[in-house]
């Protein structure tokens, strides 16, 4: 296995890349063999030098959007197997049609085929760090490499000049060129983001050092478990980033929990890409992901918590108005009360109300969707509802078992459809109706019993109760049929590989278990020394 070594630094310019050539030069002086990976052309003199007498691998030409762009060579580098390669930019993404998305990842791969690298990087890339860096220089940075890979260095070397010093060299052109230096200079490029950039890779150093220090001493921090809880919101990013540090500061085990509800099939499609952004953010943070199925959101947060042993849970904070009875005005409350123990932190949510707005009118749109065949069993059991209560209305039967007759079809019609509209619809309809043919005067929609509104009333609150509640029990039936079939896969894959003993038959029953599992096709690649095989 190779070892890492990171050249740190607060912001461009610092001497990254000059520092890691440097360490080339003094590695290549020793009898070390060192290989030039990729070098970004900063088109600075001093850094430029410096990589004259070095061997350098030639680029990989890719063909984008007819533009030649020139990346790190992987193979090449893989097949010269230096001692020591130098690759500038860690969080560099890769181009399109390269074998891996990030630089990062070429890099785990030639950590693990035992060569050793040279990398930059600057404090801003980090991820857990990218909350705190936007709200100093109101910048959100796109490319951010995982913790994990700077804590998997065995050397950081912190590379360090005074803010006033390195607005001197931007302002020499020593940076940017001129056009780029003036804007720079207006906006990242302040004296006060500087220093407050400088001051948070300093202490990401010195974390780093206690973390390995303290590795090889008891910690005073006994079973801390931290929980968050992942949704769609734009804002989660924020909580998951704030707990992957927590439960790093704590070193205590940290859990995303996602609990399904039975709206979850009615989410939009934004809703479902950003949901599975922060599945993936808080997997590469190092979070234990655990999905649960309830509607009761609240309760089976607290009843994870409680079985779970979770010490501490981080939980977004709206800034939007609450209304009278809103579930999420008393979310923190009925924690609490649920889980005493609990500690509990909220962040604020800065979710902008306008984007919230759109995603709601998104779902109100794809629920209120008509659909032919739903429609006609909708008319379908309301025209046989009326046909019943016809038949009890000549047999002499009591309006009370006509109005039985109807609120069974809305029972019907809640489950026998996809979407809430149809049950909502029928309710209504049903009242109308029941009006129209069996109340006095029969054949309008007057009625002379003075009682008759609160009948109607009462007969339509039934029914959408009734179609509501048959809605939910349906997709509760539904969700755990499902959870009951993959645990089943789940079983059936742990008995198949015990049973299986070749690696052929382990690969081919993991690929059937996969497809049974996910419902999707499956294509396995075998590696052998790093390096991926044909399917």
């Amino acid at each position: 296995m190779g070892k890492l070594k990171i050249f740190f630094g607060y912001a461009a310019g610092v001497g990254k890349t000059y520092s890691m050539l440097e360490a080339a030069h003094k590695a290549h002086y020793e009898g070390k063999d060192v290989v030039l990976g990729y070098i970004e052309p900063h088109a600075r003199s001093e850094t430029a030098a410096l990589q004259e007498g070095l061997e350098s691998i030639p680029k990989k030409e890719i063909e984008y959007n007819g533009i030649i762009l020139r990346e790190f060579d992987l193979d090449a580098a893989l097949e010269r197997k230096p001692e020591i390669i130098l690759l500038d930019e860690l969080a560099h993404t890769n181009a399109q049609g390269y074998r891996h998305l990030k630089r990062y990842q070429d890099i785990e791969e030639l950590l693990k085929a035992g060569i050793n690298v040279y990398t930059t990087v600057n404090v801003h890339h980090i991820e857990s760090l990218n909350d705190i860096v936007a709200s100093i220089t109101v910048i959100e940075v796109r490319e951010r490499i995982p913790d994990r890979i700077f804590d998997l260095s065995y050397q950081v070397e912190l590379v360090d000049i005074e803010p006033q010093e390195l607005i001197k060299r931007l302002n020499k052109e020593k940076i940017y060129k001129q056009d780029r230096a003036v804007a720079a200079l207006d906006n990242f490029f302040t004296i006060e983001n500087l220093t407050s950039l400088r001051e948070i890779s300093l202490r990401r150093c010195t974390y780093r050092v206690n973390k390995i220090s303290s590795k090889s001493k008891e910690s005073h921090l006994i079973n801390e478990h931290i929980l968050i809880c992942l949704s769609s919101s734009t804002s989660n990013k924020k909580v998951i980033r704030t707990a992957a540090r927590m439960a790093d500061a704590f070193k205590g085990t940290f859990t995303a929990l996602y609990v399904e509800t039975s709206d979850a099939k009615e989410m939009s499609k934004d809703d479902k890409r950003r949901l599975n952004e922060n599945f993936k953010l808080a997997e590469q943070l190092g979070a234990n992901i655990t999905t649960v199925y309830g509607d009761d959101v609240v309760f089976q947060i607290a009843e994870f918590a409680r079985l779970s042993n979770v010490s501490k849970i981080i939980i977004g904070r709206s800034r939007n108005k609450k209304f009278l009875f809103s579930p999420n005005s008393s979310f923190a409350n009925r924690l609490s009360v649920l889980y005493p123990n609990l500690d509990i932190y909220i962040i604020p949510d800065n979710e902008v109300q306008s984007d919230k707005g759109q995603r709601l009118r998104a779902l109100k749109k794809e629920q209120f969707e008509i659909s032919l065949w739903d429609l006609i069993k909708s008319i379908s059991i309301l025209f046989a509802s009326t046909l019943f209560g016809f038949l009890f209305y000549n047999l002499g039967f009591s309006e009370a078992n006509i109005i039985t007759v109807y609120i069974l079809g809305v029972l019907l019609t809640s489950f026998v459809t996809s979407k809430k509209i149809y049950p909502i619809t029928s309710s209504f309809l049903s009242v109308s109706v029941f009006n129209f043919l069996f109340t006095e005067p029969r054949f309008t929609f007057n009625a002379y019993e003075s009682g008759y509104p609160i009948t109607f009333l009462i007969m339509f609150i039934s029914a959408f109760i009734t179609g509501t509640l048959t809605s939910k029990i349906k997709e509760q039936a539904k969700k755990s049929a499902r959870f009951a079939y993959r645990t089943k896969v789940l079983l059936d894959t742990d008995q198949k590989l015990q049973q299986a003993k070749t690696k052929e038959e382990i690969i081919t029953e993991t690929g059937n278990q996969i497809v049974k599992f996910l419902g999707k096709t499956a294509t396995i690649y075998l590696s052998i020394y790093g390096r991926l095989m044909e399917p």
